[in-house]
This record gives structure tokens, sequence and C-alpha cells, in this order.
């Protein structure tokens, strides 16, 4: 998957390599060839991939934060990218119920200042924002939203993230013509799983602390349904668009959908099942005894019809090899000693995910 060698050679500027997403994104676009400008928050752990893999010694990263205005302003003139994908945000649903405001702040306000950045530079551009499944208005039905469909939210980030489409729409409107210098399309992807992520409050980092520490995984909502996927499916959409970005131009400039395949719409406890029974070694979880959490969609769904038809992307892997690389990922990244160990690993995922391998019979 060498997307026709497109990013060889160009320069990339990539909002949030520190996160998990970011990290995987940074090292795929190092392999393709691309020069890279990371920019994010210092990493929350030492355990995922941007540390572990010393990424900061294969691209060029600058710790910034995206609500600094003048800052993202300053790296726009300096760096001049002919590519943006703009992953940096605040991406935890619970998080947001205590931390509205900061949500808001990084995800709505950050997102104007990196589009803000880019429209005064004036490079040409094509530009991806990343924003998620949560920015629909989810009416808790058996119904796989579209590109289309109304935006809305009730937690603060689900909110945030609605926001953010809009706030990509009126800057794709009012600064960034069909014909023009810079092209902006905005990418929802399902729930993400793969490992190096070790955030809190999700069921697989959860899992494997409570195995590391000895106890079972406790599941809060067990029933809910959400569309799984692995960490390199989006990431594979995203830098298709972005490849679409700089051939079709506007004819690309609008939102997309990057999620599992309708199977892979399981429930929670179907995921703490599938990820358990990988582990092994009598990993096991239970219901969560406490009905006070904050409240969390209990169905969501994602169409991947446009994605499929018109920029040829489909998902890979299907839920249960989701589970089990997943699961085996975490495995060799924990038993790594170094940057090398974990770089080789980085890079025989990516090689199996593009050459299509790994997939589990039917």
């Amino acid at each position: 998957m060498t997307f026709d060698g497109m990013y060889r050679g160009k320069r990339v500027w990539l909002t949030g390599d520190t996160g998990f997403k970011g990290s995987w994104l940074a090292f795929w676009l190092h392999g393709l060839g691309a020069e890279v400008l990371g920019i994010g928050l210092e990493p929350e752990t030492d355990e995922g991939p941007f540390v572990r893999a010393d990424l900061a010694s294969l691209i060029r990263h600058e710790t910034a934060d995206i609500r600094d205005r003048e800052r993202m302003a300053e790296l726009a003139r300096e760096f001049r990218p002919d590519v943006v994908f703009h992953l940096a945000a605040q991406a935890l649903v619970r998080r947001s119920y205590t931390e509205p405001v900061e949500t808001v702040d990084t995800n709505v306000r950050g997102t104007a200042h990196v589009l803000e950045a880019v429209r005064q530079a004036g490079h040409p551009c094509a530009v991806v924002v990343v924003t998620s499944d949560k920015c629909y208005e989810n009416r808790e039905e058996d119904y796989a939203y579209r590109e289309n469909d109304p935006m809305g939210g009730h937690d603060p980030y689900s909110a945030s993230k609605g926001c953010q489409e809009l706030v990509a729409a009126s800057f794709r409107a009012a600064f960034f013509a069909p014909g023009g210098r810079i092209q902006l399309a905005t990418a929802r992807a399902g729930n993400v799983i793969g490992p190096g992520d070790w955030a809190a409050d999700r069921i697989v980092p959860d899992a494997v602390r409570a195995i590391r520490e000895g106890r079972r995984l406790r599941v809060r909502n067990p029933r809910a349904v959400r569309p799984w996927q692995h960490v390199l499916e989006p990431l594979g959409g995203y830098l298709r668009l972005g490849q679409a970005l700089m051939e079709e131009g506007a004819a690309a400039a609008e939102g997309w959908n990057f999620g599992p395949d309708p199977a892979s719409a399981r429930t929670v406890g179907d995921l703490a099942d599938g990820f358990c029974r990988a582990w092994g070694d009598g990993a096991a979880w239970q219901a969560e005894a406490n009905p006070d959490h904050p409240h969390e969609a209990h169905l969501l769904q994602l169409s991947i019809g446009k994605a499929a038809a018109r920029l040829g992307w489909r998902p890979r892997w299907d839920f249960e090899t989701t589970v089990r690389r997943t699961a085996e990922g975490y495995r060799a990244m924990l038993a790594a000693r170094d940057a090398a160990a974990i770089r080789e690993f980085l890079a025989a995922e990516l090689a199996a995910y593009e050459a299509g391998e790994g997939k589990d019979a039917p």
C-alpha cells in the first residue's frame, strides 16, 4: 500500500503525533518517504509507541499545543506543508465530563487555529481533519450513520466533534473554494483499538492494565454496540483520502466515514471476551456493578459505502483478526527490549496489513 508514491518527498504536518493513532501514522508516513513535522503535547506515558520507538529521532517533532494560535501560525509559515493530518484532540468521552471546557477548547478552537494557520500560510495543501463517529446525532437506532446525517452530541466530547465538523465545513466554504490552493476533508473513524494505546477509560488498555495487575477487567456497558476496528484501518483511510485530495482536489473535499464492515459492530462484552481469550493466561472480565456512570451511547454504527465506492477503500481485517492481533501486539510490545525492537514490530505489522495478511479464516 504505497499510495502511488504520493507521500514520498512531501512535507506532511501531523498534529497529535505523540498520541496512539498519531504515533502509528507518524511511523507509517516516515516509511512512505514523507518529511514529517509532528506536533503534540508531552506523551502521557512512556509505554506508547512515540516513546518506545523513539519516533522523535525519525521525524521532526515539536512539543506544541494547538490552542497556541501564534505557534500554529509560525509552524505553518515555516514548514509550508503539502499535506496536513490534524489528529490532535482531547479524545476521551469520560474525560470530557470532568473537563468539558478544556475538551471544547482543544477540539474546536484548536482546530480553528490549525486551519487558520494553513489559511494564512497560503501554501497549496491537502488537509485531512480527523473527527470521530461520535460527531453524529445518535438516535440509538439500528442504523449506520452516513456522511450527510446531522451532527449532534450528548456529551461534551461528542458535541465538540460535531462542532469540529462544522468549523471545518465553514473554513471549506468560506476560504478553501473548489479549484483553490487548499483542499479540506474530514474523516470520521469508528472505535479504534490496537497495540500501543494506553489511554485511561478505554477497554483494551484497561484490560491490559488489569491483566498486568492480576485482576479481572471491569466492564461498564457490556451490551453497548460499537464499530470496532484496528488502528491501521482508519489510518489507511486517512492516507487514501489525503492522496485523493492531492489527485482530485475539490471532488474529495468532503466528509468521509472510515469504519469496519458491519459484522465488526459488536458489543463491548464481545470485545472483552475475544481479547481475554486471545490473551490467555487466565485473563477474565466482569460487568461493572456501579450504575452511576455518565451517559455513553448504547448503539453506534457507521456506513462506509461512500469510501468504498469513491476511494476504493475497504477494511482488511475482521473483528476476530483485529482483536487477536491487538492482543498479540501488546504482548510483543511489552516484551520488546529497545526502540529497534519496537520499530521492527511496527514495520512488521504495517507490512502484514499492507499485504492483507493475517486475516482469520471464516
